[in-house]
């Protein structure tokens, strides 16, 4: 999961604006949840339903597509194909998002899409009930408020500049009557959480807004990180690895055993060469012996095979525990092609000596940090387990990029499979026990990943 930084507050409190520069100024993606719901608004608006009868709102649902997306830095909001990020501020449209927030279909319907964003990202997220029933574990948590006069003029001012015609009075009522909505729904009614920093700013222009709140976050995640580091236990406390040595002189992968892999992958290359548009780059940074970790994103269950045919030698995959308990036939066959079984999540030493023991036998080890697959293609944040793999083993991580359109790679597509510059093992030492130098390990693998999937990304 992502650092995620929760704005809440009242309507014109200038938490948009706010937490667009705050998501700026750290480097991190801005969701604005209000616009997602106004947009819902907008659409109900469009096709004429009562958006007084929930009844009628909940039936029209399925008829809506809201997606967000990102052009150069700035978040629009898609409705059904079209961008109508500036249709989205009207008091029409306003009155109209604060009742179709209150409709329990409606927040259901878009809740999943928020979190999803806070679990593969590290976001600022404005809304009304971030802190309270979006995102309550997040990591800081800003309630963020000024006068009613103060919003309206402000939203005033932002409506004049956009050309319309509403008076300040109409804006002032606008923002008073949401103010009444908003927390007197019955639904995630808004309200400050009780661990969040509740900060005013009617006496603040935006420039000293955005400097107060910074100060804010950093404090609040500087004192998390201490807490949590006094509580965390070094590496070295938690698992004994110290039977574990580094690969230094691994075996030979048996000569019969590579003859039959090399005409197997032949055979192999030449039926998913049919099925799909395979596109390898960067085949010159692929070693030409084993004892390497590769590095990988997940985006099917076909990536094992992806890997497995550009290599020299014959590969072991870490494969979820599950796998392995269905269907005896699959589960031999799995084996037999050299995967092993990985309880996610139960940070099991065996599993670590396992990964070490196949490298030590000439073997490539095959490893997912995201430890499941991304249905978006986008780099979901990486598990210290291969850092911890790397730095233990000393061998060279060879970073590796699948890229194909869609959540399903489908007969004829497009795929591209590119390798990167392998990380030598120098790079990858553990000089102590901070648990900081095994997230930088990892930091450095991911980032390496991240690289090529973007620029496979431009390319499909």
């Amino acid at each position: 999961m992502g650092v995620n930084i929760a704005l809440d507050g009242p309507s014109g409190a200038g938490k948009s604006t706010i937490a667009k520069m705050l998501s700026e100024k750290m480097g991190y993606i801005y969701v604005n949840t209000g616009e997602l719901y106004r947009a819902i608004a907008l659409y109900m608006i469009r096709a004429g339903v009562d958006i007084q009868n929930d009844g009628q709102v909940e039936e029209n649902l399925p008829h809506v597509e809201v997606g967000i997306e990102y052009s150069d830095g700035l978040q629009h909001v898609i409705l059904c194909g079209e961008d109508v990020t500036s249709q989205l501020h009207t008091p029409e449209v306003s009155m109209g998002a604060s009742r179709v927030s209150a409709i329990p279909a409606v927040r259901s319907f878009l809740l999943d899409m928020q979190r999803e964003f806070a679990k593969k990202y590290d976001t600022v997220m404005d809304g009304r009930d971030i802190g309270t029933v979006v995102l309550p574990d997040c990591d800081v948590k800003i309630f963020l408020t000024a006068s009613a006069e103060e919003r309206a003029n402000r939203r005033f001012k932002e409506l004049q500049e956009a050309g319309d015609s509403s008076t300040y009075e109409q804006v002032l009522a606008d923002i008073n009557q949401r103010d009444y909505n908003d927390t007197h729904r019955e639904i995630a009614p808004l309200k400050k959480a009780d661990d969040a920093v509740e900060i005013d700013t009617t006496n603040y222009d935006l420039q000293q807004s955005v400097m107060i709140i910074s100060d804010t976050v950093k404090k609040v995640l500087e004192e998390k990180q201490s807490k949590q580091e006094s509580k965390t236990p070094r590496i070295r406390d938690t698992i004994d690895f110290s039977d574990v040595r580094p690969v230094t002189d691994p075996k030979k992968v048996n000569p019969i055993r590579l003859f039959f892999f090399g005409i197997v992958r032949r055979i192999i290359y030449i039926i998913y060469k049919i099925k799909f548009k395979m596109v390898y780059e960067g085949l010159e940074n692929l070693p030409k012996t084993g004892s390497n970790i590769i590095a990988s994103n997940h985006r099917s269950y076909r990536d094992p095979v992806f890997a497995a045919l550009r290599l020299h030698v014959p590969c072991s995959f870490m494969a979820k525990e599950e796998l392995f308990k269905g269907n005896v036939l699959f589960a031999w066959l799995i084996r037999f092609l050299g995967a092993f079984p990985v309880a996610r999540g139960s940070g099991d030493m065996t599993v670590i000596k396992e990964a070490v023991a196949r490298l030590e036998m000439g073997r490539n080890l095959v490893i997912y940090p995201e430890g499941t697959r991304s249905k978006d293609g986008k780099l979901g944040r990486g598990k210290t387990g291969v850092a911890l793999i790397a730095s233990l083993a000393q061998v060279p991580v060879v970073p590796m990029a699948i890229s194909f359109k869609g959540e399903k790679l489908r007969f004829r597509e497009k795929v591209i499979i590119s390798f990167g510059k392998p990380i030598q093992p120098e790079e990858l030492k553990l000089t102590s026990s901070d648990i900081r130098e095994l997230k930088a390990i990892r930091e450095k693998i991911m980032n390496s990943i991240a690289v090529m999937v973007d620029e496979n990304v431009n390319k499909l």
